[in-house]
């Protein structure tokens, strides 16, 4: 070391610096990474509580008043599809000569796919006639196939597996670019979660089923927790197709509800690979699961009706026949229900055993016992799954017997994380290929990376603290014995955790957070100092507001079930039954009399009607100060 040249140990510091600076970054990135998905997670259990509140219904249908009967049953009615002929929606949509965008000849062959891809890349919009064509022509093909479909591979002959796509296309076109468009001799499994979140889930899903049809022996759709109407809801889908197709939107959606109770639910490769979008539990039956008649359940989130048997016959839709048709998921047992929910929610766990997977509120978290075991018992040596972004796109567990890999990039923000696709083949060792979309933004300096991605963090976290200011704020005086407004960071932190429940370093995240004064105590007030909820009427309280801005996404959801005629407006009639069973559920304490003054308020025209997508919208988040903080987020997990 004393003989070392001077130039040769400046280097060695040089590079022990930048080591350790990247590794800061990517520590930063990845704390940034996790507020993401813990917010994600959250919003998911709110969206599977919903089930609670349908079974909240069903269970107190018999006791409610007449017009309150009258809202549910119109809730359960509207959510029975009504299968659609194709001459019955063709024959209505013609194709103008004007039309100048890709137009799909059937029987479909790889020359569509390329003329879809290629006006994908221009920004095209497919017509609604040839979306619907489509979608009938899959559901007729899905319809014949079995709930887990069998594939063999060769030495020779590989398939592709990719996970969530979220409405990424750029992602979809890298992958295709990258590993070859899907053919005969290049199979591709896509694991679910082909739509909502991004911009593009209406191309993505074209692209996909076009595919299919032409092949539909070497390119396979599993079917993800995003597939499903009631998630399109809340996660952008339904929104996507109601700006894309203004005219023909509402009968897009009636096919495509119908399209996604037809996937199939998992593939099985060389009789030893399991291929499904979440996981599974101890109580995950694959025998019962092929036997299991899939169509049935058109909403995991919408419960069986057999639930609450009682009510049964009230459900009934009557066709234009005179024939009776049963609500789909009368025919699936709980346990049946169950099962399927395990298989698109669960998510893999270091610790053994089986136990709720309360982060999203539905599922399980399974350990790696529970995968021997499931594994074991089929004669399966591994599980490839998909449903949770990882920062390097995948991600292997349990002793190698489980591997999760997500295909969209830049999933919470751009440079949050890669995707990723895995190659495999019979008798070898799933191969991993990464790949980020990049932008101008992604081309910067990594540090300038890191340091918007935390603050976009900061600032969803920020905006979720608001939501439960009330609670939030009654947890912290609990603390503050002499009202002096101030609190130790320890109280702090553990009243933020057990409101919110995400399951974050409150203490490390604390600077970006709130006040701290020279003794370490905190200002907790200080916390929802920068930020503020909008109201979209002055004299409203603010307690009623907090509560519509907390469950806004909620309530857009079970609006939007009302409103079967997509009009975006309900009567106000409506509006009060449901806030009254919604109040019930939620043990809301608003008073009725402040509802009835909001939204009267909001009906604009006086008509009767409230146009529920911009009252909801109505209610948001103003950050007072849009700059950055430069402070590093630290992951160290609180002590």
């Amino acid at each position: 070391c004393l003989c070392m040249p001077s130039a040769h140990r400046a280097t060695l510091v040089i590079q022990n610096w930048y080591r350790h600076y990247r590794a800061q970054l990517r520590a930063r990135q990845h704390g940034a990474l996790a507020i993401f998905q813990s917010i994600e997670y959250a919003d998911e259990q709110s969206q599977m509580q919903l089930s609670n509140f349908f079974s909240f219904m069903l269970e107190n249908y018999t006791k409610s008043h007449k017009e309150d009967s009258a809202i549910v049953t119109r809730i359960f009615e509207n959510t029975l599809w009504d299968s659609k002929d194709r001459q019955e929606y063709m024959g209505l949509i013609d194709v103008p000569d004007s039309y100048d965008g890709p137009r799909l000849q059937f029987p479909l062959t790889f020359t569509d796919i390329d003329l879809l891809l290629e006006a994908f890349k221009q920004h095209q919009i497919l017509h609604a006639h040839y979306v619907l064509e489509v979608l009938f022509e899959a559901r007729k093909v899905l319809k014949q196939m079995p709930n887990f479909t069998q594939i063999k591979t060769l030495p020779s002959k590989e398939i592709t597996i990719c996970g969530d796509l979220h409405g990424k296309l750029d992602d979809l076109l890298l992958i295709f670019y990258k590993n070859g468009l899907p053919s005969e001799n290049n199979p591709y499994i896509f694991n679910g979660d082909f739509v909502d979140r991004g911009n593009n889930s209406i191309e993505i899903l074209m692209i996909l089923l076009v595919s299919f049809l032409v092949y539909p022996t070497d390119l396979h759709l599993n079917r993800g927790n995003h597939e499903d109407f009631m998630m399109n809801l809340r996660y952008g889908f339904t929104r996507e197709i109601l700006q894309k197709y203004k005219l023909h939107g509402k009968e897009i959606l009636q096919t495509l509800e119908e399209v996604y109770t037809w996937l199939p639910i998992g593939a099985i490769i060389n009789n030893e690979i399991l291929v499904i979008h979440g996981g599974i539990s101890e109580s995950t039956d694959l025998n019962a699961l092929h036997q299991i008649q899939r169509n049935k359940l058109k909403s995991v989130l919408m419960p069986p009706v057999s639930l609450s048997t009682d009510h049964t016959s009230d459900f009934k839709k009557t066709k234009a026949g005179g024939e009776s048709e049963k609500a789909p998921s009368e025919q699936l047992t709980k346990r049946e229900w169950e099962q399927i929910v395990d298989l698109l929610w669960s998510d893999p766990r270091g610790r053994k055993g089986c136990y709720p997977n309360t982060s999203r509120g539905g599922g399980c978290y399974f350990g790696p016992d529970v995968t021997s075991k499931v594994l074991n018992k089929n004669q399966l040596k591994m599980l490839i799954r998909s449903h949770e972004c990882k920062p390097e796109g995948y991600e292997i567990c349990h002793d190698g017997k489980v591997i999760t890999v997500f295909s969209a990039s830049n999933y919470y923000e751009e440079g949050s994380n890669r995707g990723a696709y895995i190659r495999l083949s019979y008798g070898t060792t799933p191969q991993f290929f990464q790949y980020q979309m990049t932008s101008t933004t992604c081309m910067g300096p990594l540090h300038q990376r890191v340091t918007a991605m935390e603050f976009s963090a900061i600032k969803v976290l920020k905006e979720r603290m608001l939501s439960r200011k009330s609670d939030l704020v009654h947890a912290f005086q609990l603390h503050d014995h002499s009202r002096s407004g101030k609190i130790s960071l320890a109280q702090w932190a553990f009243s933020l955790e057990n409101i919110l429940g995400l399951n974050l370093p409150w203490r490390s995240l604390s600077s970006h957070l709130v006040y701290m004064d020279q003794d370490g105590n905190i200002d907790y007030m200080s916390s929802f100092q920068d930020v503020h909820i909008e109201k979209p009427v002055k004299e409203a309280k603010s307690a009623l507001i907090e509560t519509l801005y907390r469950y806004r996404s909620d309530l857009k959801i079970i609006f939007n079930i009302i409103d079967s005629d997509h009009s975006g407006l309900i009567s106000m009639e409506e509006f009060r039954a449901m806030w009254k069973l919604f109040n019930a559920h939620y043990s809301v304490h608003i008073d009725d009399s402040q509802i009835d003054e909001l939204a009267n308020t909001m009906d604009f025209n006086k008509d009767g009607s409230i146009d529920f997508n911009e009252f909801l919208k109505a209610f948001y988040v103003v950050h007072k100060y849009e700059k950055a903080d430069k402070s590093d987020i630290n992951v160290a997990d609180d002590e």
